[in-house]
């Protein structure tokens, strides 16, 4: 059965649950609201909806279902690689079932159909100051090929219907997750190789492809294909993944929404947080570690002078994660088996060894344990993607993924249109002078 068929029977099947819940439970309470909570960014407020993951604060996240080492291991891998296809792991997303070979077979090969950018968008990059950021870049080609929507087609035609909309989102989600590896590496050409672009081989899985047009070897494929899939979804709460439904919400098609959560996933409190963790790591092993080897004791000494001197330790902490993430681990694994004498994982591995306790020590911080963040840059500056303006489109190539599969179940699901209720500061030192609302 073709993954559009499968995901259609699965919709069918899972609507009436929804409809359910609202109409038999609605009024069921399942949490409260605090002052802190509603000041400070609606932090651990349960009030979204996904199945495509679940951020565990003990555990780490879980894409439907599976830890990462059990999707990693579950799933179907790349010819000759240890690691799954981004298209097996697209299947997967968006169904909750593991492909066999002939089914990813099939996603391939509906990938090559769709993969084909239109020229008018490279032309629409092209006009860009070549000194424009790359997500800037990035953003600008997702918009472009708005005028292409299928879902903006339908709804503008008149013949709308609530019951069969995702169909057409499952066509713009599917020709995104498709088409942004080629966007995205388009822009590295054109900003950093003098604009030597390299053709699609139709051949190539898609990370493979991606390696291939960056001008990266045999070893870099399974780099994309395994920062792809880690960095695809984190449940529905974060900026990227929460931009991109909530602008979906108004019905706006997935191009739109998707350039929303890109410009949301630029800031350096979400997507860039690897390339400035990658800066202070480059500083902090020119000022500690420039001509010996890292020993406990010498970052022992030096994280304590970084934290005395009023700075953080970059790279460490999470809003919801309380363990190491498990983006992490998976990223240091590959480290370790495949560039253990790399002088800056040596580092960033002792790091690890040690920043915990020394955060711990300290007391100001509730998680002391690294994410994802404190090792993706290595591996890029290890394989020569040192421009670190452009990790962050690595990261939006991914996420795209997560988003789009979200959004097909958004309108599968029938969602609403999200409209959070504001208060007042007034309101909020009323009931904080009567202990509560009444």
């Amino acid at each position: 059965m073709a993954l559009k068929e499968t995901l259609r029977q699965k919709i069918d099947e899972f609507r009436p649950r929804t409809t359910r819940l609202a109409k038999e439970f609605g009024k069921v309470k399942i949490d409260e609201v605090t002052i802190e909570q509603c000041i400070g960014g609606a932090r651990d407020i349960r009030c979204l909806v996904t199945d495509i993951s679940y951020l565990d604060p003990q555990e780490g996240i879980r894409f439907r279902g599976k830890t990462i080492p059990e999707t990693f291991a579950s799933l179907p891998k790349a010819p000759g690689s240890d690691y799954p296809t981004v298209e097996s792991f697209w299947y997967f997303l968006l169904t909750g079932e593991v492909p066999s070979q002939a089914q990813v077979d099939a996603v391939l090969a509906e990938w090559k159909t769709r993969q084909e950018v239109p020229p008018y968008v490279f032309d629409t990059i092209r006009t860009l100051p070549r000194d424009s950021h790359p997500m800037a870049m990035l953003s600008v080609g997702i918009t472009a090929m708005q005028r292409d929507s299928k879902f903006a087609a339908l709804y503008n035609s008149g013949a709308f219907n609530k019951l069969t909309a995702w169909e057409t989102v499952y066509e713009d989600a599917s020709d995104i997750v498709a088409r942004i590896p080629v966007i995205a590496a388009f822009i590295y050409n054109l900003k950093y190789q003098g604009d030597r672009q390299v053709a699609i081989d139709p051949t190539l899985d898609m990370g493979a492809n991606f390696a291939q047009m960056i001008g990266q070897g045999e070893a870099y494929k399974d780099v994309a294909r395994m920062y792809f899939i880690l960095h695809s979804d984190h449940e529905s709460g974060n900026v990227s993944a929460h931009t991109t439904h909530l602008v979906h919400s108004a019905l706006s098609d997935p191009y739109y929404a998707y350039a929303a959560g890109l410009n949301g996933l630029a800031g350096p409190l979400h997507g860039r947080a690897n390339q400035e963790v990658l800066d202070w790591t480059i500083k902090f092993q020119e000022k500690y570690c420039k001509d010996r080897e890292p020993t406990k004791e010498l970052i022992t000494k030096a994280l304590w002078d970084t934290l005395n001197s009023g700075q953080v330790i970059p790279g460490y902490g999470h809003a919801v994660l309380r363990k190491t993430d498990p983006r992490y681990i998976s990223q240091r694994e590959f480290c370790l088996k495949h560039l253990p004498e790399d002088p800056l994982f040596k580092l960033v591995s002792m790091i690890f060894e040690v920043a915990p306790g020394v955060l711990t020590e300290h007391g100001k911080t509730k998680n002391p344990w690294p994410n994802v963040d404190a090792q993706s840059g290595v591996i890029q500056w290890h394989y020569g993607v040192k421009e670190w303006d452009y990790y962050t489109v690595l990261f939006g190539v991914g996420r795209a993924l997560g988003c789009m599969a979200n959004l097909t179940w958004d309108r599968g699901l029938g969602y609403a249109i999200e409209r959070p209720k504001s208060v007042t500061t007034p309101m909020l030192e009323e009931w904080a002078a009567q202990g509560g609302r009444r």
